[in-house]
């Protein structure tokens, strides 16, 4: 056969598996007319499998691939002699084509394997694939990997299977165990070859299988496994010599990036990888993890001499500060980062034990290290360097056990150690060593010495300005933006300008992968100079503000560029020229955003924002000038919702700086007025997506707040827009406008039913009224409201509701519970013929149910950070009565820990979701909710004992308990 005929094959059986898809089974989505025939099919079928033992492997695997496209959706069902042609073919020894063939095509065929076939194909299978993996004397180790290949699928699918089919996949399992166990030991017990990637391919397919096995089956293969334990450690130990040599040193061949003919990776690292996948599996294996604890020293001895760095790397972390940034931040598959995850599995499985591991085997390595260095080894600072980087990896592991008050021998000493012995030598001599020192001392530098942290910083600010190896700056830039918050300001001071121009000078050479690193170390420095560093406001701020213009679209890099210039803004005499120097350039883009680039004008909106944040009135008043008549005009016209939203956002800013003075800047104060009404107009408009009005929750509330008497003759007009507006909205929109609806109820106290008249009056489309309408909301997304701020006003609203005693409160109802339906697993076919039913409640009824879960959430916080015993879990009301009770058991520390309970609610839940803007400005901010949750069913017992009592049957007991903790306080 010649080339143009294999070609013409191989082209044929490429576009028949194309054809397969197209146009074999009318059913599926991608069918086109028209369908195969029955007959025809039959041909096919055949014709396909004559031609699996073609001596060349391009054809087999081609025909194997059609072969298998088709088995999708005839076999077993359609195509029952597959499997029996398959297994004569790989039985039959005298024709290795035919089990090459029929290899590839099962290979092909077990990708795509489903619980339906498993279980038919496992059984009549594996027999055959058992007797090609353990005949090496018959087949070559290229088919022996890919039978090895199809076990791994199958076991996979078992896996899956086990959930669901437990009894049916361990009878599947059991049998098999012990005759692939001592097939698998027989393979791993060999040593590793130097330079052979078929033997390290067959060697990875095993641990693939054994990684299945560990993590779906290890209960089945707890008394088989001691037969891999020793073979695996001797593969583990063999390896290390192999990777040493071909990696590490670079000596001999590692077959990096190479692939084998049906693409599969042969690399030494691949191997390796997969070698730490499996032993990470069985170290958090809480069965087979006990067998292997008492080699844990061991283990973890010979993981960190692999960590070293490869000849590849070295190389090319030399050449490109980018790459090995990425490398490093970005956790890059490789065999460091898989041991570091195999190390971190031992200190979270053994505890104290595994910890102690580390911390003897960076002993060890740190003394091995020595014994190098004196005996002339160029490659000492390598297992240093791997040392310090395990140790600094796991250090938050480490920090633990070290306070649970372990008999470890002193962390702190040895990483000092360590540290110390190697601060002698210099940047240019060992700079991996030295930009891995740099970040260890960070990672250390609670336990270590401030002697060695303030040698180390002076350090890092020296190694910046000089010319030394780019790893060297890198990991000084680390040291210097975690170092410098902490430093001394004698210590910082000499350094700065030298620093500054530095970091300038980097930062006009940064790429974009740097730039994010020599920012961070900017900001560091700029609020380590405080006020120094309004000396070279007028040095730095040109440098940033041009990194921030070429990367305004790069959502990362803007944003530390400004979180740099909101720094130098914080810094005393630093505002006004830096707002001179920005707004010639901004104000001209506002102005004429259909000339600028993409990004640019949500970009500088985010800028102008930026320095109205707690800006002086004068500073606000300049910005207005310039900016404020844009920035209206884009949220009238732009189409584009990322301005849009920043627009938005930098509008509510000028109205909380400016307030009144807003509408008196303008030439007439009712034109500007009608303005910010518009705004609002466009932004609830329901036919603008919802992405674009995502901060019009936020901007209401800022005219609400500043701008109160005249908001106060729009309210009907702004609630009924607010309606239309929610009815259309996302899940996220709806929540900002129910805040919204949360603070007219306050701001109409102490006519709240003269407010829910109001909504009674608004029709509300499929709904009686917008009252019923906006509560049935409310009442579904209170528990979803998120940020300290929007809980206490909309929690503390509904109190407000509840308050009123209006007569809506108890006619309508609103969704309660959900109806469980008892009918099991819940698939699309019976959610779609029996929908979620759930209890209708009277509105009352669900918010006191609301403002009791209210209680309980705070006080789970609390719990959270507490491990002590709480008076919470002491109540254990029998009945309604109980809430009633004269008992005083709860007593004054009930009182005390609503505080805590205030307290730990803030911190929690403003370290999320922090609106300066909103909390700073609205006195309701100031809301202590524990307390005011107390004080409201303290006061509605009081005044309507009764109708609290017949609210407490509808609710459940953790909301009896919470509601009778506040009466009893």
């Amino acid at each position: 056969m010649n080339l143009d005929d294999l070609t013409f094959l191989y082209l044929a059986a490429v576009l028949l598996k194309q054809f397969v898809k197209k146009h074999w089974q009318e059913d599926e989505d991608s069918f086109e007319p028209p369908v195969v025939s029955s007959d025809e099919k039959e041909i096919i079928r055949k014709m396909l499998l004559l031609t699996l033992d073609d001596s060349h492997r391009k054809i087999c695997t081609a025909v194997g691939m059609a072969v298998a496209s088709i088995a999708l959706y005839d076999w077993p069902e359609s195509w029952a002699d597959l499997l029996p042609f398959l297994l004569n073919l790989i039985n039959n020894q005298t024709n290795l084509n035919g089990v090459h063939g029929a290899m590839r095509c099962l290979v092909l065929l077990s990708a795509d394997l489903d619980d339906r076939m498993v279980p038919t194909l496992v059984p009549a299978l594996f027999p055959s694939l058992l007797t090609i993996v353990s005949s090496p004397q018959i087949y070559d180790t290229y088919i022996r990997t890919k039978a090895l290949s199809i076990v791994y699928s199958c076991i996979s699918m078992l896996g899956m299977m086990s959930g669901v089919y437990k009894t049916e996949t361990g009878s599947l399992i059991v049998p098999m165990l012990k005759p692939w166990m001592d097939q698998f030991a027989s393979i791993l017990g060999i040593p590793v070859q130097s330079e052979n990637p078929d033997d390290w391919s067959i060697r990875m397919e095993v641990l693939k299988c054994l990684n299945q096995f560990v993590q779906n089956f290890s209960s089945l293969m707890k008394s088989e496994f001691e037969v891999i334990l020793g073979p695996l450690w001797n593969t583990f130990v063999s390896s290390l010599r192999v990777y040493e040599k071909a990696s590490i040193e670079g000596t001999e061949d590692s077959y990096d990036g190479r692939y084998d003919s049906d693409g599969a990776e042969k690399s030494l690292d691949s191997f390796v990888i997969q070698l730490f996948e499996l032993l990470l599996s069985i170290v958090g294996n809480l069965r087979l993890g006990k067998m292997v604890v008492a080699n844990v020293k061991e283990l973890v001895y010979y993981t960190i001499a692999f960590l070293q760095m490869t000849e590849h790397q070295v190389h090319t972390w030399s050449v490109d500060a980018n790459q090995f940034i990425a490398d490093e931040e970005d956790n890059t598959y490789s065999c460091r980062i898989s041991g570091v995850l195999l190390l971190e599995e031992v200190a979270n499985s053994f505890g104290d034990e595994g910890v102690l591991a580390i911390i003897d085997a960076g002993k060890q390595w740190f003394t091995e290290s020595q014994i190098r260095k004196a005996a002339g080894n160029a490659s000492w600072w390598r297992i240093r360097e791997a040392t310090l980087f395990a140790l600094s990896s796991l250090s938050e592991h480490l920090f633990e056990t070290e306070e649970s008050g372990s008999e470890a021998s002193s962390l702190k000493h040895l990483v000092e150690q360590i540290i110390t012995e190697d601060s002698l030598i210099g940047p240019l001599e060992y700079p991996f060593l030295y930009a891995r020192i740099f970040t260890s001392v960070v990672k250390f530098s609670s336990v270590i010495s401030s002697d060695v942290l303030e040698h180390f910083l002076h350090a890092a600010m020296k190694a910046i300005t000089m010319d030394v190896p780019p790893p060297v700056k890198v990991g000084a830039c680390r040291a210097l933006s975690q170092l410098l918050p902490e430093a001394k300001n004698e210590i910082v001071q000499p350094q700065l300008l030298g620093l500054f121009s530095a970091l300038t000078d980097l930062l006009n050479q940064a790429s974009e992968e740097t730039l994010h690193m020599v920012l961070e170390t900017m900001l560091a420095a700029v609020k380590a100079g405080r006020e120094s560093s309004s000396l070279v406001e007028h040095i730095i701020s040109p440098v940033i503000l041009n990194v921030w213009a070429l990367h305004v679209s790069d959502p990362f890099i803007s944003i530390d560029a400004l979180e740099v210039l909101e720094a130098i803004k914080c810094i005393p005499g630093c505002i006004h020229p830096l707002v001179s120097r920005i707004l010639p350039y901004v104000g001209p883009i506002l102005n004429k955003p259909q000339e600028q680039a993409d990004g640019l004008v949500a970009g500088s909106l985010d800028l102008v924002t930026m320095l109205l944040k707690n800006a002086p009135g004068d500073v606000v008043k300049a910005i207005y000038d310039v900016c404020f008549d844009a920035v209206i005009r884009l949220i009238v016209q732009s189409d584009d919702h990322s301005e849009i939203q920043n627009a938005t956002e930098c509008l509510s800013a000028f109205i909380s700086l400016g307030r009144q003075e807003v509408l008196v800047w303008g030439s007439d104060p009712g034109s500007t007025m009608r303005r910010l009404l518009d705004i609002a107009s466009r932004l609830l408009d329901p036919n603008l997506e919802s992405s674009g009005s995502l901060f019009v929750g936020s901007y209401l509330l800022q005219l609400i707040l500043h701008l109160p008497s005249q908001m106060a003759v729009h309210i009907r007009d702004l609630v009924a827009a607010l309606v239309r507006r929610m009815q259309s909205a996302s899940e996220a929109l709806r929540s900002s406008l129910l805040v919204v609806f949360a603070r007219l109820v306050h701001m109409s106290v102490p006519n709240v039913g003269q407010f829910i008249d109001l909504l009674i009056s608004i029709p509300a489309e499929g709904h009686d009224n917008s009252f019923a309408y906006v509560m049935s909301e409310w009442t579904k997304q209170q528990g979803e409201i998120q940020g300290a701020y929007q809980i206490k006003v909309t929690t503390s609203a509904l109190a407000l509701l509840l308050t009123s005693r209006h007569n809506e409160l108890a006619k309508t109802h609103v969704q309660g519970h959900l109806i469980k339906s008892g009918m099991g697993i819940t698939t699309r076919l019976k959610a779609k013929s029996a929908p979620d039913q759930w209890v209708m409640l009277p509105l009352h009824t669900k918010i006191v149910a609301l403002l009791a879960d209210g209680l309980t959430e705070i006080q789970e916080q609390v719990l959270a950070g507490d491990d002590e015993d709480s008076d919470w879990e002491e109540i254990q009301a029998d009945g309604i009565e109980n809430i009633y009770s004269e008992s005083t058991a709860l007593g004054k520390p009930t009182y005390e820990h609503l505080e805590a309970m205030a307290k730990v609610f803030n911190e929690d839940q403003e370290d999320q979701y922090e609106d300066d803007l909103l909390s700073i400005a609205d006195p309701l901010n100031q809301i202590n909710l524990s307390n005011y949750l107390v004080d409201f069913f303290v006061n509605f017992s009081q005044s309507d004992r009764q109708l609290l009592e017949h609210i407490c049957k509808s609710l459940t007991q953790t909301q009896q308990n919470a509601i009778q903790m506040a009466l009893q306080r």
